[in-house]
Protein backbone atom coordinates (compact mmCIF):
# COMPACT_ATOMS: atom_id res chain seq x y z
CA UNK A 1 0.00 0.00 0.00
CA UNK A 2 1.04 3.33 -0.64
CA UNK A 3 1.66 6.13 1.95
CA UNK A 4 1.06 9.42 2.18
CA UNK A 5 2.81 11.41 4.61
CA UNK A 6 1.70 14.47 6.36
CA UNK A 7 3.99 16.32 8.31
CA UNK A 8 4.83 14.10 11.61
CA UNK A 9 1.84 11.81 10.49
CA UNK A 10 1.86 9.17 8.35
CA UNK A 11 -1.46 7.67 7.25
CA UNK A 12 -2.35 5.15 4.50
CA UNK A 13 -2.98 7.17 0.67
CA UNK A 14 -6.18 5.48 0.09
CA UNK A 15 -9.07 4.85 2.94
CA UNK A 16 -10.20 1.64 3.24
CA UNK A 17 -14.69 2.04 4.45
CA UNK A 18 -16.70 -1.03 4.18
CA UNK A 19 -19.55 -0.91 2.08
CA UNK A 20 -22.48 -0.28 4.41
CA UNK A 21 -20.33 1.25 7.28
CA UNK A 22 -21.95 3.19 9.72
CA UNK A 23 -18.91 4.77 10.81
CA UNK A 24 -19.16 8.94 10.62
CA UNK A 25 -15.97 11.39 12.33
CA UNK A 26 -17.72 13.37 15.30
CA UNK A 27 -17.73 17.65 14.85
CA UNK A 28 -16.39 18.64 18.15
CA UNK A 29 -14.82 17.48 21.13
CA UNK A 30 -14.54 19.44 25.01
CA UNK A 31 -11.21 18.60 26.55
CA UNK A 32 -11.52 18.13 30.07
CA UNK A 33 -8.28 18.28 31.87
CA UNK A 34 -7.43 16.27 34.65
CA UNK A 35 -5.22 18.65 36.41
CA UNK A 36 -7.73 20.98 36.37
CA UNK A 37 -10.81 18.63 37.67
CA UNK A 38 -11.47 17.40 40.92
CA UNK A 39 -10.13 13.72 40.71
CA UNK A 40 -13.77 12.29 41.69
CA UNK A 41 -15.18 13.85 38.69
CA UNK A 42 -11.64 12.54 36.72
CA UNK A 43 -13.02 8.87 38.55
CA UNK A 44 -16.59 9.42 36.97
CA UNK A 45 -15.26 10.13 33.65
CA UNK A 46 -13.14 7.32 33.52
CA UNK A 47 -15.46 5.05 34.70
CA UNK A 48 -18.32 6.09 31.81
CA UNK A 49 -16.10 6.57 29.22
CA UNK A 50 -13.40 3.00 29.60
CA UNK A 51 -16.83 0.14 29.05
CA UNK A 52 -18.05 -2.46 29.65
CA UNK A 53 -15.32 -3.73 32.15
CA UNK A 54 -14.88 -7.45 32.96
CA UNK A 55 -15.65 -8.06 37.02
CA UNK A 56 -12.81 -9.97 39.11
CA UNK A 57 -14.57 -11.23 42.47
CA UNK A 58 -11.25 -11.56 44.22
CA UNK A 59 -10.69 -13.94 47.03
CA UNK A 60 -8.27 -13.29 49.64
CA UNK A 61 -7.51 -13.95 52.99
CA UNK A 62 -5.94 -12.06 56.60
CA UNK A 63 -3.00 -13.34 58.06
CA UNK A 64 -5.65 -14.59 60.89
CA UNK A 65 -7.39 -16.77 58.15
CA UNK A 66 -10.41 -14.51 57.50
CA UNK A 67 -11.74 -14.97 54.07
CA UNK A 68 -12.39 -12.02 51.81
CA UNK A 69 -14.44 -10.98 48.98
CA UNK A 70 -14.39 -7.96 46.96
CA UNK A 71 -15.43 -7.23 43.39
CA UNK A 72 -13.37 -4.68 40.80
CA UNK A 73 -13.39 -3.61 37.46
CA UNK A 74 -10.25 -2.15 37.38
CA UNK A 75 -9.17 -5.86 35.66
CA UNK A 76 -8.02 -7.64 32.68
CA UNK A 77 -5.62 -10.69 31.20
CA UNK A 78 -2.96 -9.21 30.16
CA UNK A 79 -0.79 -12.57 28.96
CA UNK A 80 -0.27 -16.38 28.36
CA UNK A 81 3.31 -16.87 29.21
CA UNK A 82 2.54 -17.17 31.94
CA UNK A 83 -0.78 -16.48 32.03
CA UNK A 84 -1.71 -13.44 34.33
CA UNK A 85 -4.37 -10.74 35.17
CA UNK A 86 -4.05 -7.69 36.47
CA UNK A 87 -6.69 -5.81 38.74
CA UNK A 88 -6.57 -2.81 40.58
CA UNK A 89 -7.75 -2.08 44.13
CA UNK A 90 -8.15 1.87 44.37
CA UNK A 91 -7.27 3.51 48.04
CA UNK A 92 -10.36 4.12 49.51
CA UNK A 93 -12.08 7.89 49.45
CA UNK A 94 -10.14 8.53 53.02
CA UNK A 95 -6.82 7.50 52.37
CA UNK A 96 -7.35 4.29 53.95
CA UNK A 97 -6.52 0.38 51.69
CA UNK A 98 -9.02 -1.93 50.97
CA UNK A 99 -8.86 -4.59 52.63
CA UNK A 100 -7.97 -7.02 49.89
CA UNK A 101 -4.50 -4.79 50.17
CA UNK A 102 -4.21 -5.49 53.20
CA UNK A 103 -4.69 -9.10 52.70
CA UNK A 104 -2.43 -9.46 49.49
CA UNK A 105 0.60 -7.60 51.52
CA UNK A 106 0.21 -10.58 54.10
CA UNK A 107 -0.68 -13.41 52.22
CA UNK A 108 0.07 -13.01 48.42
CA UNK A 109 -2.38 -15.42 46.88
CA UNK A 110 -5.78 -14.61 45.28
CA UNK A 111 -9.16 -15.99 43.76
CA UNK A 112 -10.45 -14.49 41.18
CA UNK A 113 -13.76 -15.58 40.20
CA UNK A 114 -16.00 -14.41 37.32
CA UNK A 115 -19.44 -12.98 37.71
CA UNK A 116 -22.62 -14.46 36.07
CA UNK A 117 -25.65 -12.57 35.68
CA UNK A 118 -26.99 -15.05 38.35
CA UNK A 119 -24.86 -13.95 41.65
CA UNK A 120 -25.07 -10.42 40.60
CA UNK A 121 -26.98 -9.58 43.44
CA UNK A 122 -24.85 -11.38 46.11
CA UNK A 123 -21.42 -9.93 43.99
CA UNK A 124 -23.23 -6.63 44.59
CA UNK A 125 -23.82 -7.37 48.62
CA UNK A 126 -19.89 -8.24 49.26
CA UNK A 127 -18.63 -4.73 47.82
CA UNK A 128 -20.23 -3.30 51.18
CA UNK A 129 -17.43 -1.83 53.54
CA UNK A 130 -17.91 -4.58 55.77
CA UNK A 131 -14.98 -5.22 58.84
CA UNK A 132 -11.74 -6.75 58.31
CA UNK A 133 -13.29 -9.70 60.94
CA UNK A 134 -16.46 -10.21 58.30
CA UNK A 135 -16.06 -13.11 56.37
CA UNK A 136 -17.72 -12.15 53.14
CA UNK A 137 -18.87 -15.23 51.64
CA UNK A 138 -21.16 -15.90 54.88
CA UNK A 139 -22.60 -12.02 54.68
CA UNK A 140 -23.19 -13.18 50.75
CA UNK A 141 -24.70 -15.94 51.12
CA UNK A 142 -21.55 -18.16 49.21
CA UNK A 143 -20.61 -21.20 49.13
CA UNK A 144 -17.02 -22.06 50.00
CA UNK A 145 -14.43 -24.04 48.14
CA UNK A 146 -11.17 -25.08 48.80
CA UNK A 147 -8.11 -23.64 46.66
CA UNK A 148 -5.62 -26.43 45.28
CA UNK A 149 -2.59 -24.36 45.61
CA UNK A 150 -3.56 -21.32 47.12
CA UNK A 151 -5.18 -20.36 50.63
CA UNK A 152 -7.67 -18.55 49.61
CA UNK A 153 -11.25 -19.76 48.86
CA UNK A 154 -13.15 -20.10 45.84
CA UNK A 155 -16.54 -19.35 45.02
CA UNK A 156 -18.90 -22.44 43.90
CA UNK A 157 -21.85 -20.53 42.69
CA UNK A 158 -19.02 -18.57 39.68
CA UNK A 159 -18.35 -20.98 36.85
CA UNK A 160 -15.29 -20.19 36.41
CA UNK A 161 -12.01 -19.10 39.10
CA UNK A 162 -8.47 -17.92 38.68
CA UNK A 163 -6.15 -19.10 41.31
CA UNK A 164 -3.39 -16.59 41.18
CA UNK A 165 -0.59 -15.96 43.30
CA UNK A 166 0.71 -12.40 43.63
CA UNK A 167 3.74 -10.94 41.24
CA UNK A 168 3.82 -7.62 42.43
CA UNK A 169 1.81 -3.97 43.23
CA UNK A 170 2.48 -1.41 41.26
CA UNK A 171 1.45 1.76 43.12
CA UNK A 172 0.00 4.38 40.56
CA UNK A 173 -0.02 7.92 42.77
CA UNK A 174 -1.11 8.48 46.33
CA UNK A 175 -4.05 9.27 48.29
CA UNK A 176 -7.14 8.96 47.75
CA UNK A 177 -8.82 7.39 44.38
CA UNK A 178 -5.07 6.22 43.77
CA UNK A 179 -4.58 3.11 41.87
CA UNK A 180 -2.49 -0.39 43.52
CA UNK A 181 -2.47 -2.38 40.99
CA UNK A 182 -2.15 -5.84 41.54
CA UNK A 183 -0.32 -8.48 39.08
CA UNK A 184 -1.12 -11.97 39.53
CA UNK A 185 0.19 -15.10 38.10
CA UNK A 186 -2.36 -18.14 37.18
CA UNK A 187 -1.46 -21.06 38.73
CA UNK A 188 -4.82 -22.84 37.52
CA UNK A 189 -7.95 -22.70 35.86
CA UNK A 190 -11.63 -24.11 37.36
CA UNK A 191 -14.28 -24.39 34.76
CA UNK A 192 -17.47 -25.99 35.65
CA UNK A 193 -17.90 -29.12 33.36
CA UNK A 194 -21.10 -27.82 31.95
CA UNK A 195 -19.39 -24.78 30.53
CA UNK A 196 -16.37 -26.22 29.83
CA UNK A 197 -15.63 -26.66 25.75
CA UNK A 198 -13.93 -29.85 23.97
CA UNK A 199 -11.21 -27.38 23.31
CA UNK A 200 -10.40 -25.77 26.83
CA UNK A 201 -12.46 -22.48 26.25
CA UNK A 202 -15.61 -21.34 28.19
CA UNK A 203 -18.99 -21.27 26.11
CA UNK A 204 -19.56 -18.06 26.06
CA UNK A 205 -23.18 -18.70 25.49
CA UNK A 206 -23.65 -20.44 28.85
CA UNK A 207 -21.41 -18.18 30.66
CA UNK A 208 -23.33 -14.95 30.71
CA UNK A 209 -21.26 -12.90 32.94
CA UNK A 210 -21.84 -8.85 33.94
CA UNK A 211 -19.64 -5.96 33.05
CA UNK A 212 -19.16 -2.93 34.52
CA UNK A 213 -20.37 0.31 33.19
CA UNK A 214 -20.43 4.05 35.04
CA UNK A 215 -22.65 4.74 38.47
CA UNK A 216 -24.93 1.87 39.43
CA UNK A 217 -25.24 0.52 35.71
CA UNK A 218 -24.10 -2.88 34.11
CA UNK A 219 -24.20 -4.78 31.17
CA UNK A 220 -24.33 -8.46 29.95
CA UNK A 221 -22.60 -10.65 26.83
CA UNK A 222 -26.23 -11.47 25.46
CA UNK A 223 -26.24 -9.28 22.87
CA UNK A 224 -23.12 -10.42 20.93
CA UNK A 225 -21.19 -10.60 16.89
CA UNK A 226 -18.17 -11.86 15.38
CA UNK A 227 -15.59 -10.00 13.32
CA UNK A 228 -13.43 -12.07 11.46
CA UNK A 229 -9.66 -10.85 10.95
CA UNK A 230 -9.36 -8.62 7.98
CA UNK A 231 -7.25 -9.68 4.90
CA UNK A 232 -4.28 -7.99 3.91
CA UNK A 233 -5.62 -4.78 2.08
CA UNK A 234 -5.25 -4.45 -2.00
Amino acid sequence: MAWEVTGRRKRPAKRITKVGSTMKAHSSFSALVTAERERRDNFKTLLSSVMPRPIAFVSTISADGVPNLAPFSFFNGVGSNPPAVIFSPCTKADGTDKDTIVNLRQVPEFVVNVVPFDIRHEMNQASFAYPPDVDEFDAAGFTPLESRFVKPLRIAESPVHLECKLLQIVPVGDGPLSANICVGEILCFHVADDQLLPDGTVDVTKIDLVGRLGGEDYSTIRDRFALPKPAAPQ
